[in-house]
């Protein structure tokens, strides 16, 4: 390379002119106020340093260890450039945030400039979101159902429960029960009462639909007629029932139906004209309410178990 481009330590070709002695390659100017070949600004035009700046009246040069003011200005060129710079590029972030912010809130609420292929999309989901949403609620309802209908299913069978137990209860002869029905009341005639026409009578009147009875004697004690009660003479026209004594005249009161069961009694050959054979009578009075008092005690059983 020629002498004219001869490169100093900035990488620029040393111009030729006045004042600037081409001195060896690689070697620093020897004036003593020469600014440094490193601090050389590439943007001073045709590589020249800025414009030294006079300092007042009678400065002479630099004092020992201050740079010349040459160099000064090139190290604020540089500051000046990279600021700007820097600036700019903030700038840019910040257009481009608003940019996004912008575009995001507009596209949040309004659907007006989304794609058709967009909106089917949406479209689609939502109704299938609708779908499943009112799937849902039908398994939820049927839920519901089953667990009303099963609460009522339990209050009906405690119910059902309540009353088969109150029936068994009065045909066991453990509760009282009321009702409409019969009183029939015997007289004896030239033959006291027996047991077997007392009995007759029973057996009659469960055939004709009777749910309660019992027994009562002219001293006003009652027995309540089960499926266990048995009928024995006694001494004096008495019975015995059950174990108990009773006095003549004998009353059995029945809750059922009046008229299927007064015909029962009557039925040829039956219990009112067997006792109007031996002299006596049986008179049967209609009760709107028979009210059947005595009660049953169980046995207590030793060897039956119920099968289950």
């Amino acid at each position: 390379m020629s002498d004219e481009h001869t490169e100093t330590g900035t990488g620029w070709p040393r111009p030729a002119g006045p004042g600037r002695p081409d001195g060896p390659a690689g070697e620093p100017d020897p004036r003593p106020d020469a600014p440094d070949p490193d601090e050389l600004s590439p943007l001073s035009p045709q590589g020249q340093p800025p414009e030294e700046v006079p300092g007042p009246a009678g400065d002479e040069g630099p004092v020992d260890g201050e740079q010349p003011s040459g160099a000064v200005a090139a190290a604020g060129w540089r500051r000046f450039g990279s600021a700007t710079v820097m600036i700019g590029v903030l700038l840019g972030l910040l257009g481009f945030t608003l940019a996004v912010q912008l575009k995001t809130t507009s596209t949040d609420s309004s659907l007006a400039a989304a794609r058709q292929e967009d909106l089917v999309r949406i479209l689609y989901d939502l109704e299938a979101r609708d779908i499943r949403l009112r799937q849902d609620i039908s398994a939820l309802e049927e839920s519901q159902r089953q667990l009303r209908s099963g609460e009522q299913g339990r209050q009906a069978a405690l119910e059902e429960a309540t009353r088969r137990a109150d029936e068994l209860g009065i045909l066991a002869g453990t509760l009282p029960a009321r009702g409409p029905g019969l009183a029939v009341r015997f007289q004896a005639g030239a033959k006291p009462i027996s047991a077997i026409r007392v009995l007759d009578a029973v057996q009659e009147l469960r055939g004709a639909g009777a749910e309660a009875m019992q027994i009562s004697g002219g001293d006003r004690a009652s027995v309540r007629i089960v499926a266990s009660t048995y009928f024995l003479d006694g001494e004096n026209g008495s019975l015995i029932v059950d174990g108990r004594p009773l006095a003549g005249p004998f009353t059995i009161t029945v809750i059922g139906d009046p008229a299927t069961m007064r015909t029962g009694l009557n039925i040829p050959g039956g219990v009112v004209a067997s006792v109007a054979q031996d002299g006596g009578n049986v008179i049967v009075e209609d009760r709107e309410v028979a009210e059947v008092s005595a009660l049953h005690v169980p046995a207590r059983l030793e060897h039956a178990r119920p099968v289950g």
